[in-house]
């Protein structure tokens, strides 16, 4: 499908043509500014125009389209295009007034996965940070189709998709919360962890994270619903993401408990510290690379080893974590017993100098040379001396 952009380059050059550099509040004439106005709302017509064709496409049954030659692929392309205009805020609310996001969201039980998977991703370009858009959908039952496939659609694709638009569905959204938690949405997040997907282990484990921050009575929930045995064995999974997301999680139950309250791991607190120990065993033996890219990991791994046992871990001892407010330079002991060639060199090199400009300059302190006094007394004797010389020659 065609895809007509902006006349940027017109734009472009009316501007540079009515700016001459040095104001930028130079008034223009009557017929400037309706000219420009003009062309300003002919861009924005035809973005609502063309949001208007693709709305018309998705309202049209898939049958059809197939019948016209219509391929899947195309469809994806269009959605594409589709994400590109949504991605202002204003015209992601536009959508819905066209009476585009309904089809949109019927997209989402497409019989394409791929299909499925993009629409998943627009409708999470369209209620990222908007709670307008969040709210239409969740008007227009966006919720139930997300959730639908979020656990069951059997591309794991699409379900990462899914989860990814509800997650920024229910962001800041307490209705979404609440409606994603009465669909069992934590059963769903605990299966998410057991998939092979390590994209959608993360995903899962970020919103996790995200709601137990939000609410922390949840605590208890994900604890009953056996969360924390998975997120030890993510713990120490290949993949870095991870294992941080993995961490983070148990750090919060971790801190729920410090708190009083009944989510503690009391029965799995040895494997626990096993798993613990033998992830400092791991970053011991980092390299100075990996282990400025494991900071994050190792400060956690600190921080959890404190909060369920009240003490240092060993990389604590081995100087391999550096906690928030702990950043200043360790005190540099080895320099009083051993200094490299090249330091010592050059505080030698430094030392001799400075005997070098102290010899030269030793006379200057020495007092202030003859008095003034003398030197007159001796200039006047040494004038009558001349004067007499004088006289006798003549």
């Amino acid at each position: 499908m065609a895809k007509e952009g902006p006349n940027w380059d017109g734009l472009l050059k009316w501007s540079l043509a009515h700016s001459d550099g040095t104001s930028s509040n130079r008034n223009l004439s009557d017929e400037d500014r309706r000219w420009f106005m003009e062309a300003m709302q002919a861009q924005t017509m035809d973005v609502i125009k063309r949001m208007k064709e693709i709305t018309l496409v998705m309202q049209t049954p898939e049958q059809v389209l197939e019948s016209q030659g219509v391929t899947p692929a195309e469809i994806e392309d269009m959605l594409d295009e589709l994400q590109d205009h949504v991605g202002s805020i204003d015209m992601a609310n536009d959508l819905h007034s066209i009476g585009g996001l309904v089809p949109l969201l019927g997209y989402l039980k497409n019989t394409h996965a791929n299909i499925r998977a993009k629409a998943a991703e627009v409708v999470t370009t369209i209620v990222q940070n908007n709670p307008t858009s969040q709210q239409l959908v969740m008007e227009a039952n966006g919720m139930e189709p997300l959730l639908s496939n979020f656990t069951s659609d059997p591309d794991v694709a699409a379900r990462t998709k899914a989860l990814g638009a509800i997650s920024c569905l229910i962001m800041h959204n307490k209705p979404g919360i609440a409606a994603f938690r009465l669909a069992n949405g934590y059963a769903a997040l605990r299966d998410a962890l057991s998939s092979e997907s390590v994209r959608f282990q993360r995903k899962a484990l970020n919103l996790v994270h995200y709601l137990l921050n939000e609410n922390r009575s949840d605590c208890n929930v994900v604890s009953e619903l056996g969360f924390p045995r998975i997120m030890m064995h993510l713990a120490s999974s290949e993949d870095p993401e991870v294992r941080e997301a993995a961490l983070r999680g148990l750090l919060e139950l971790a801190r729920d408990r410090k708190e009083g309250n009944d989510s503690s791991l009391s029965e799995e607190d040895d494997k626990l510290k096993q798993i613990l120990q033998e992830r400092i065993k791991g970053i011991s033996l980092m390299s100075s690379e990996d282990l400025g890219a494991a900071k994050e990991e190792r400060q956690l791994v600190e921080s959890l080893w404190n909060a369920y046992y009240n003490e240092p871990s060993s990389l604590r001892e081995k100087g391999l974590v550096v906690l928030p407010g702990d950043d200043a330079l360790p005190p540099d002991v080895a320099s009083e017993h051993f200094e490299p060639a090249l330091r010592a060199w050059a505080a030698n090199r430094e030392a001799e100098k400075k005997a070098d400009n102290e010899r030269k300059e030793a006379p200057l302190l020495l007092g202030f040379g003859p008095s003034a006094v003398n030197t007159t007394v001796q200039s006047g004797s040494d004038a009558d001396t001349a004067s007499g010389q004088n006289n006798a020659s003549t």
